[in-house]
């Protein structure tokens, strides 16, 4: 099929070649007929009669597929005319040797002007080198039938594709996509010289400056300048229109791995000094320093930038602090041309304000004919501010897990003294010397409890029992304790919403949050003031950011405390919910107050916030999610009366506990209460006793986080040759850090450390009787 195709493209190729030349043959063929009637002989009659004949037949043929070549020309072009006639995009088609057969009404307005009949010609100005592309893309399209090309252009880039849509024809479409950026046709309205070049040095783009400079619009950069390697800073010559140009080069990174080439051209004064042309009004901040670290020239930009005056001239040092180095070493380095890149980014000494940040580039530069450093300014305190708020999130999430992991390991520690208190306690009655003491160090186990308590509650891994509570209600029973709390010389105003909404938190510690923030504003008015707590609801349409957080949309209830004591000073403010510190004087607080508030309402699913001014006080904010359901309440530890919990019982428990200090009290507590206690100091060695099929357990007692299987990852696979034995989970982190592995396995339930001997018996004997 395709070489029949062919054979008929050759041929119709042919007959059009020989269709100008036809009267000729035709002239042949009527001069064969005139020898044929005069000859002298009938050999030579027949010969020229034949001859004719055939010339005759051949002008015929010739004719015949002219016509039929031109008719399916027609037929194509009436085609291509409803197809892509009307189409906004320049659509062309070409023969095998480009020449352009058909253009659409946009192709002939866009590129009308063009000379030559060819489409490299007409493309000519639209791109660089479009011969190389038409060729590469001709030659797909011949063989697979259709490709496409994205083109970088002067205004943006342009999508080239082509189709094989008959032998030997092609159809183009350009479409064009004008680059919106800063560069391209922004650049036509600067007074200042500039090019785009693609890493290939390629010429893509040069503005009304730069082709006034030189005379023409280049199409490769080795046409504009005579030295190979360009430099920014340094002075070059440009082949100018009317001769050389010398003039300072300043380059910088473009969209696509372009490169955005600014000239200053030097010019000659009558007496004999050199201005650069537009240095002033340059859109990059740019300085110059001499090789003593002196500034020597400053334009507008960089002057905004850095809040210097018109005629104020710093040194380098005094203007840049180096992060993690001198100033003056790295301009030294740079002069000496001992580094390759010289960018980093630097702190701006200016006058007030906050820090100001900016990503300094020094180029070693030829002044005047001595030596010194370009430096080219871009503003990087968004960066340097984003960077700060990410290192701050990464040790506040270090910080909680290194306090969780402590407070972890501390309530094992404060289980095994507390189990063991409780089993001396059993031994002594009030009558002896040793009680009054064993009963001092069981009160002060539950105060280092309370301290791990905060621990946990700062890392979010603290035990909630969470409900739908009101905040109006809360904050009124708590108003007695409020203010006995604050004292007679400082008045607690509460100033309550009538419609806020039920949030889901525990009690008793949003109960400690306002209280711990009440203490804090106490202590911060040391003679007398007014301490208010405002509460109010408040809905979010959308998404909103706040410092570091962004706020979901929906409905919150606020708390507000209010102070007028002395404030926290602004460096202190991104570190006041860390541990261990504070803005008080020494040995007048531990730290953990706020870090204690800043974890529970995170675990609680809100978010705090504080606003504080020197002199003059702070305001804390706390907003909790409002919630609109119930929630069904956890069920209590059972609580047996002493009865219960003395009468012997049978059962047989396997304790799986890593800490050997709290499996020996646990087991010797369930030992006194009638059981038998097989003991296991990790998963593997549980799994390995419950080999033996013949041996019955009734509860699994087990830690939940220890090396190797933690407690539900091996309690899982026990219940699948054991399905009705019970469990309880111990552990000294949260429900919530088990909650999600926990409610996969059927008849569990959980016991935080650091618990007593009861209620180890309470919940054992629990799940004994279920």
């Amino acid at each position: 099929m395709a070489q029949a195709e062919n054979l008929q493209h050759s041929l119709t190729s042919t007959a059009k070649d020989l269709g100008p030349k036809a009267w000729l043959l035709l002239a042949a063929a009527f001069g064969c007929l005139v020898v044929s009637l005069f000859a002298p002989d009938t050999k030579m009659q027949q010969v020229a009669t034949v001859a004719g004949v055939s010339f005759s037949a051949l002008v015929l043929l010739i004719r015949g597929l002219v016509f039929w070549a031109n008719r399916a020309d027609r037929r194509r072009a009436r085609d291509l005319q409803a197809l892509v006639g009307k189409d906004t995009t320049p659509c062309f088609t070409t023969d095998d040797f480009g020449h352009v057969l058909f253009m659409n009404s946009a192709a002939q307005t866009r590129f009308s002007s063009a000379n030559g009949d060819t489409l490299i010609a007409k493309l000519n100005d639209h791109f660089a080198s479009p011969a190389s592309v038409l060729f590469r893309l001709q030659n797909r399209a011949k063989n697979s039938g259709a490709a496409r090309e994205d083109v970088v252009t002067r205004h943006g880039h342009t999508r080239l594709s082509v189709h094989a849509f008959a032998t030997g024809r092609y159809l183009w479409r350009l479409e064009e996509f004008v680059d919106r950026s800063h560069s391209g046709r922004g650049a036509e309205m600067l007074s200042l010289p500039m090019m785009i070049v693609n890493k290939t040095g390629v010429v893509l783009f040069t503005n009304e400056a730069m082709r006034r400079l030189i005379g023409s619009r280049p199409k490769r950069i080795d046409r504009v300048f005579n030295s190979p390697i360009l430099r920014s800073g340094e002075e070059v010559t440009v082949a100018g229109a009317d001769g050389p140009v010398r003039a300072i080069l300043a380059e910088i990174d473009g969209i696509g791995e372009r490169r955005e080439i600014y000239l200053l051209p030097i010019d000659e004064r009558p007496d004999g000094n050199e201005t650069v042309a537009d240095f002033e009004n340059l859109p990059i901040p740019m300085i110059k320093f001499r090789a003593d670290g002196t500034m020597h020239a400053v334009n507008a930009a960089a002057r905004s930038l850095t809040v210097l005056g018109k005629d104020e001239m710093r040194p380098i040092h005094d203007l840049f602090e180096g992060l993690g180095r001198s100033v003056s070493d790295w301009m030294d380095d740079v002069l000496a041309e001992r580094v390759s890149t010289a960018t980093e980014v630097m702190r701006l000494h200016r006058e007030g304000g906050s820090d100001v940040f900016v990503q300094v580039s020094l180029k070693r530069i030829i002044d005047s004919g001595r030596s010194g450093v370009l430096a080219i300014l871009q503003d990087a305190t968004a960066l340097k501010t984003l960077e700060a708020q990410f290192v701050q999130s990464q040790k506040m999430q270090a910080i909680g897990q290194l306090a969780g992991g402590i407070a972890h390991d501390f309530n094992n520690l404060l289980t095994a003294i507390s189990g063991h208190c409780d089993l001396l306690l059993l031994r002594h009655t009030q009558a002896d010397p040793e009680y009054a003491d064993l009963v001092q160090i069981h009160q002060n186990v539950n105060r280092a409890a309370s301290l791990v308590g905060q621990l946990l509650a700062f890392s979010r891994k603290q035990t909630l029992k969470p409900e739908l509570i009101d905040l109006q209600d809360v904050l009124s029973d708590m108003t007695h304790l409020l203010n006995r709390l604050v004292g007679e010389r400082v008045k607690l105003v509460l100033s309550s919403s009538p419609d806020l909404g039920m949030i889901r938190a525990d009690k008793r510690q949003l109960e400690q949050v306002v209280m711990n923030l009440v203490v804090n504003a106490r202590d911060a008015m040391e003679d007398c003031g007014v301490i208010r707590l405002e509460t109010e609801t408040i809905t979010l349409e959308k998404d909103t950011q706040r410092g570091r957080v962004t706020m979901p949309a929906g409905g919150y209830s606020i708390i507000r405390v209010i102070d007028e004591g002395c404030g926290i000073a602004p460096d202190q403010l991104e570190r006041i919910f860390e541990p261990f510190v504070t803005s008080k004087g020494v040995g007048k607080g531990t730290g953990l107050g706020l870090s204690t508030v800043y974890g529970i309402v995170k675990q609680s699913g809100g978010f705090v916030f504080v606003d504080s001014t020197l002199d003059q006080g702070s305001t804390f904010t706390l907003c909790f999610p409002v919630h609109a359901g119930s929630v069904a309440p956890k069920p209590a530890l059972p609580k047996l009366d002493a009865s219960v919990l003395n009468k012997s019982v049978e059962g047989v428990i396997l304790l799986v506990e890593d800490e050997a200090p709290v499996r020996a009290f646990a087991s010797r507590a369930l030992r006194l209460r009638g059981y038998t206690v097989l003991e296991a100091e990790n998963a593997e060695a549980a799994l390995k006793t419950l080999e033996d099929e013949s041996l019955e357990v009734d509860v699994f007692v087990t830690d939940v986080v220890m090396p190797g299987l933690d407690g539900p990852a091996w309690v899982t696979e026990a219940l699948r040759d054991r399905p009705n034995v019970r469990v309880v989970f111990v552990s000294g982190y949260a429900e919530d850090f088990l909650s999600e592995k926990q409610a996969r396995i059927p008849n569990s339930v959980f016991l935080a450390k650091p618990f007593s001997l009861t209620e180890l018996a309470s919940i054992v004997h629990d799940q004994m009787m279920h």
